[in-house]
């Protein structure tokens, strides 16, 4: 079983004093309490010369716990919730100066792991924008180069939830690259976002551009491909 730590509390109250010494121990100290004993301050419980550890990073007290022969948890009374909640820790400085530096070398490896997976995701995204954008152009030959540029970058934007980001998408189906197209032609060939500018509801403007959208996309799917 896990060792027990000895638990520490923050006063609230603000004039204690140390039943074994009788050193004031003021609001926001350190006290620990023991129902024979009473409360007495971190010298008299043997817990002299710890550094406080504030609750936050788990990584870090799991390790100074761990290398810290003395060591206490910390807690203080919620008045609000009428529960005692953990604040942090008390280490031994030496323990907590080891574990800081552990816990740095350990992020400078995972940063450096990080490296290659970012390039390689990088690799992959610019590979699928290509792909999405000579599929665009393979199913509407006339969209102008720079136009299949922007519909792909603006679908596939990461984390966005536009359709580029679909699994149908990322097969290069037909049906989800129209999808995109047909938005971009919406949005940059008709007049909807000027209605939807003097207040109308997207469901009323959309029947309004439906027929110019559709001819857009006509002349796109039958024009020769233009060059680049």
């Amino acid at each position: 079983m896990p060792e027990r730590r000895p638990v520490v509390w923050i006063s609230h109250h603000d004039a204690d004093r140390c039943t074994a010494c009788a050193t004031e121990i003021g609001r926001g100290a350190f006290i620990t309490l023991d129902r024979e004993r009473g409360g007495r301050c971190l010298g008299c419980a043997g817990l002299a010369g710890l550094e406080y550890l504030p609750a936050g990073n788990p990584a870090l007290t799991r390790r100074a716990l761990g290398l810290s022969p003395r060591a206490a948890v910390v807690v203080k009374f919620s008045r609000a919730r009428r529960r005692s909640e953990r604040q942090g820790a008390l280490v031994e400085p030496a323990a907590l100066a080891a574990a800081r530096e552990a816990c740095e070398r350990d992020a400078a490896r995972r940063e450096a792991e990080r490296g290659p997976r970012r390039a390689r995701a990088e690799r992959q995204e610019q590979a699928y924008l290509a792909a999405f954008m000579r599929r665009v152009r393979d199913l509407f030959p006339g969209c102008p180069a720079p136009e299949c540029e922007e519909i792909a970058r603006r679908a596939c934007e990461k984390y966005s939830g536009r359709v580029g980001r679909s699994s149908a998408a990322k097969t290069l189906a037909e049906k989800a690259l129209t999808l995109a197209v047909r938005a971009h032609v919406r949005h940059r060939h008709t007049t909807y976002d000027d209605l939807l500018a003097r207040g109308m509801e997207p469901a009323e403007a959309r029947p309004l551009v439906a027929s110019a959208i559709e001819e857009c996309l006509a002349r796109w799917r039958d024009a020769p491909r233009e060059r680049s």
